[in-house]
C-alpha cells in the first residue's frame, strides 16, 4: 500500500497541475476567439484531467476510509486498478492538451500528428511496453 501511494504522489502533482493550468485557459481573452472545435477539444481534456484526479486520489481515500476494516488486500487491489485507470485518463488528458497546444500553433493535420505521437508515447511508455515486460516475465517463469 505504501508503494502504491508513494506512486500515486508523482501522478497526483503532475494532474493536479495540468488540471489547473486548463481551467486558467477558459477565463483568458484569447480563448474568447478561438473555435468550436478547440473548445470541444478543451472540455473534454479538462473531464479526462479530472476523472485522472478522481481516481488518482481515490486509493488514499478508500485507504483512510477502509484500513482498519482489515481490508487491506482488497484496498491493494483496488488501488491499483483505480491507478491504472487514473494513468490511462491522465495520458488522455496530456494528449488532449498537447494536440490544443498543436493546433494553436501549427493547425490542420499536423496538429494530429502531434497528437498522434503524444497518444503513442504516453500508450506505449506507460501500458504496451511494461506489458510487453510482464508477458516476457510470464513466459519465463512457465519455461
Amino acid at each position: 500500500m505504501n508503494e502504491l501511494l508513494q506512486e500515486l504522489r508523482v501522478a497526483q502533482a503532475g494532474v493536479q497541475i495540468l488540471f489547473g493550468f486548463l481551467l486558467s485557459i477558459a477565463f483568458t481573452d484569447k480563448y474568447s476567439s478561438t473555435s468550436d472545435h478547440i473548445r470541444v477539444t478543451h472540455l473534454v481534456t479538462v473531464l479526462c484531467a479530472a476523472i485522472a484526479v478522481a481516481f488518482l486520489t481515490a486509493p488514499a481515500a478508500w485507504h483512510r476510509v477502509l484500513f482498519r476494516q482489515g481490508r487491506r488486500e482488497h484496498i491493494v487491489r483496488s488501488g491499483n486498478t483505480f491507478a491504472l485507470i487514473g494513468l490511462a485518463f491522465l495520458a488522455l488528458a496530456m494528449t488532449g492538451t498537447v494536440f490544443m497546444l498543436a493546433e494553436v500553433i501549427l493547425g490542420g493535420w499536423p496538429s494530429m500528428v502531434v497528437g498522434a505521437v503524444a497518444f503513442l508515447v504516453f500508450a506505449g511508455l506507460w501500458f504496451a511496453w511494461p506489458s510487453s515486460e510482464r508477458a516476457q516475465d510470464r513466459e519465463r517463469s512457465q519455461s
